[in-house]
């Protein structure tokens, strides 16, 4: 299955050489790919995926001292033949954490393998070349995948949602009136209302988009 899938990197060639990792997987490199914000990748159209599968897309920044750490962007097929994918902050998630996406894995184990999280700060070197893998997989993988990223959305939602009552909970026990205070100085005060405030404006946004704090 040659020349199957093509990307496009904003003012560069278009790149179809996607090299057969095995008979499901293709592998492409992105030289120098430190400035890349958006990546497309498509189906050339030369040959139509698999009935009942999908071409799902990872991203990886590859570091010769250690396995390749693959991340999920999402998928193709042949009723969605293109697909772009913001790339900008990839790299900064990787100088972060490892997300393990072991793309070389079947596609079993793949799916049912979880999201390793290890401290990577100050240990990894980010190469300057960037690696895109297809794998072609059943269709029903992407329907699993969104079940399994709806749940954790919704557990850091929860999760953020607590913490903020906690903490808002917490300082609010310490609240006095401005007849009880008594001067102390050196000490800084804020109204309570200013934190109740931002607590509406965070859990806002955090409905609006669970994701927006990674921007």
């Amino acid at each position: 299955m040659l020349n199957v899938f093509g990307l496009i990197v904003s003012g560069r060639l278009v790149q179809t050489d996607f090299t057969p990792v095995s008979e499901t997987q293709f592998l492409i490199t992105i030289p120098e790919a430190d400035s890349i914000n958006h990546a497309v990748v498509f189906l050339t159209g030369a040959v139509a995926l698999p009935v009942g599968t999908v071409g799902m897309v990872y991203w990886s920044w590859p570091d010769p001292a250690a396995p390749p750490n693959w991340q999920l962007l999402g998928h193709i097929s042949n009723a969605k033949p293109s697909a772009i994918f913001k790339i900008s902050n990839l790299k900064k998630l990787h100088e972060l954490f490892d997300h393990n996406i072991p793309f070389k894995l079947t596609v079993n184990i793949a799916f049912t393998a979880e999201n390793q999280f290890s401290s990577a700060l100050g240990q990894q070197k980010i190469c300057h070349s960037a690696q895109i893998g297809v794998a072609i997989e059943p269709e029903a993988n992407v329907h699993l995948l969104a079940s399994s990223v709806a749940n954790q959305t919704n557990s850091y939602v929860t999760f953020a949602q607590k913490m903020l009552e906690s903490l808002v909970n917490f300082v609010a026990s310490f609240a006095v009136t401005q007849e009880q205070m008594t001067p102390t100085p050196g000490v800084s005060y804020i109204p309570l209302n200013t934190l109740q405030t931002w607590y509406q404006n965070f859990e806002r946004r955090l409905q609006q988009n669970p994701n927006f704090w990674k921007n």
